[in-house]
């Protein structure tokens, strides 16, 4: 039987993560580096990859991370990425675009659905939900060659429940005016969660998994007031750190996880139980 220190030990690992420049990428990375791999960061912004990659590199003092420009919307920009790279041993699908509810109201939002364009639509799933399915293709592939990996899909608690609306309410405002969690970035995270099962049963004996990560809201600075809605559904009354998902993203890259495939691991401090 394997030592437990081991099987978390992703030593000569390469781990591709996409939108990696944001605010949980960068955590992603450190998660796996710190056990041992090679975290390759890539954005859609070429500045912001390098830049993150340059810090980590500094931070654990050797050549540990790799930055590429990478439009996950854009098949050839994927496939770029995919060919310099000698393996892929875990993918981690990060990027998607997070509509942020605007502090301000009085203006009828885009994100209502009474009034969203097919424009606003088609963007708000570009990124997560046709980028998952472009990256998962490319590097499947390129795994499939050299004899299985992980596939990682990080969706949100709100592929699992509904957005409270409440929680973007403000007072004196007309119901057509209030702001709303649009229902592209549900709509996307329910989509990779049946993406993530459906891969992980194609794929089940061809040598890659399959998983996914759902967390829930990062404290960053948020409204005061928002925070307060936000917790008050939450039963360990708070918001998750930006720290908290590093060793869920270890267990379910190495082989700490060998027997699980096609799961959805929710963290979200009780808020998808109540």
């Amino acid at each position: 039987m394997s030592d437990i220190k081991n099987v978390f030990d992703m030593t000569g690992k390469t781990v591709l993560i996409t939108g990696a420049g944001g605010l949980l990428g960068p955590k992603h990375a450190e998660a796996v580096i710190e056990a041992g791999a090679l975290a390759v960061i890539t954005d859609h912004h070429e500045d912001r990859a390098v830049r993150r990659a340059q810090q980590l590199n500094e931070k654990y003092g050797r050549e540990c991370a790799l930055a590429f420009h990478m439009d996950v919307t854009n098949k050839e920009s994927i496939e770029n990425v995919v060919n310099k790279l000698d393996r892929i041993d875990v993918l981690i699908n990060n990027a998607a675009k997070d509509p942020k509810v605007k502090k301000e109201a009085g203006l009828t939002p885009d994100s209502r659905f009474e009034t969203m364009t097919s424009e606003y639509w088609a963007e708000g799933l570009d990124a997560a939900l046709n980028g998952t399915f472009y990256c998962s293709q490319a590097v499947a592939n390129k795994m499939l060659k050299s004899g299985g990996g992980v596939i990682l899909n990080i969706a949100s608690d709100l592929g699992v429940i509904a957005p409270d609306q409440r929680l973007y309410r403000k007072e004196g405002v007309p119901e057509e005016q209030q702001n709303v969690k649009p229902i592209t970035y549900s709509a996307a995270k329910w989509a990779i969660v049946g993406m993530t099962k459906y891969l992980a049963v194609y794929f089940a004996t061809r040598g890659i998994r399959v998983n996914c990560l759902s967390p829930t809201a990062v404290y960053n600075d948020h409204p005061e007031e928002f925070v307060e809605k936000l917790t008050n559904i939450i039963p360990m009354k708070r918001m998750s750190h930006i720290d908290e998902y590093k060793g869920s993203i270890v267990f379910l890259c190495s082989d700490a996880s060998t027997y699980m495939t096609g799961e959805n691991l929710v963290i979200d401090g009780g808020k998808s139980v109540w």
